[in-house]
């Protein structure tokens, strides 16, 4: 952290000192929210909801992003700052209290050495369940391999499949060479999905897939590449919650949510590639989704489901 290069930005600032780079972040995490979320993948979620922690800022801008009051409000998040013994004492909370059946980190990957400090405080205190890493995708191998044996399962986004489209929306450079190194990274360690006798997920990989409208997300290339370069017995997420928050409205090619047609193409490639592994989420459910992390005890009111 001293000459930071946790992510594949390696902005080079000393965090050690607070200095920051493009994701906003010095040397604390910043963590914008932490409840027992229901909406996600039902191998993580569980019957008794997923111990999410949201880490604010973010190593991209997504345009769209419906994250965007934590992951580019940057000025407000700085209030938000912790230390790791208080971070540690929220996920025993998540876990003991709650009864969540895993720690899901959400927008780690400009704070990986903080999640391990906080981990190595949480275990002697009773910490016992998964460790579930939620990210964009856009992250670095070599932080990836420190996490080797810490993180149980991996929840990354392939976002793209060209660099062009990447780089436009998310202001990510190379973000289909980082994506797709990390993606294989996380499943040397973890290989395929494990689950309990309850379904619920204790170690292994899931792909999520969002959706864009126009072709955006390279879903055919995205795919394909799973298939063939990943395994064919893959689990991935198919998300269909596109929907135009934050500035996409703006954008011609993201001002719309996804249509019937083109998620139905979406479904006719997993069967082209032999993608069966996973999850499809239902259409017309995308504003089921849209958090307000300015809402008192919990940015998600209502919770969808996917089905299998």
């Amino acid at each position: 952290m001293s000459s930071c290069d946790i992510c594949p930005r390696e902005c080079h600032v000393n965090r050690l000192e607070n200095k920051r780079g493009f994701c906003h972040s010095g040397y604390l995490p910043i963590v914008s929210a932490v409840c027992a979320h229901h909406g996600e993948e039902p191998a993580i979620s569980g019957s008794k909801g997923s111990g999410t922690v949201f880490f604010g800022n973010c190593n991209m801008r997504c345009v769209y992003c419906q994250n965007y009051q934590i992951s580019q409000g940057r000025k407000r998040q700085k209030s938000k700052e912790m230390d790791f013994r208080k971070l540690a004492e929220n996920m025993l909370y998540l876990q003991d209290e709650l009864g969540c059946q895993n720690i899901n980190f959400v927008s780690p990957s400009h704070f990986v050495p903080q999640l391990v400090r906080a981990v190595l405080e949480a275990v002697p205190l009773g910490l016992n369940i998964p460790l579930v890493y939620n990210s964009s995708g856009y992250d670095s191998v070599a932080s990836l391999k420190e996490l080797d044996g810490i993180i149980s399962v991996y929840l990354p986004d392939l976002r793209y499949a060209s660099d062009i489209w990447a780089r436009k929306f998310s202001h990510a450079r190379n973000y289909v060479t980082h994506a797709r190194a990390a993606i294989k990274e996380m499943c040397r360690q973890v290989g395929e999905l494990v689950v309990d006798e309850s379904g619920v997920a204790q170690r292994g990989l899931i792909v999520r897939h969002l959706i864009l409208p126009n072709g955006i997300a390279g879903s055919e290339e995205s795919l394909t590449w799973l298939a063939r370069e990943v395994s064919p017995t893959v689990t991935v997420s198919i998300m269909a919650q596109y929907y135009p928050s934050h500035k996409a409205r703006d954008e011609r090619l993201l001002s719309r949510t996804i249509s019937q047609a083109e998620y139905e193409e979406v479904l006719r490639l997993l069967d082209e590639v032999g993608l069966e592994n996973g999850w499809v989420q239902e259409i017309g459910v995308a504003e089921n989704y849209l958090p307000d992390f300015d809402r008192e005890g919990h940015p998600f009111s209502v919770s969808a489901d996917l089905k299998r």
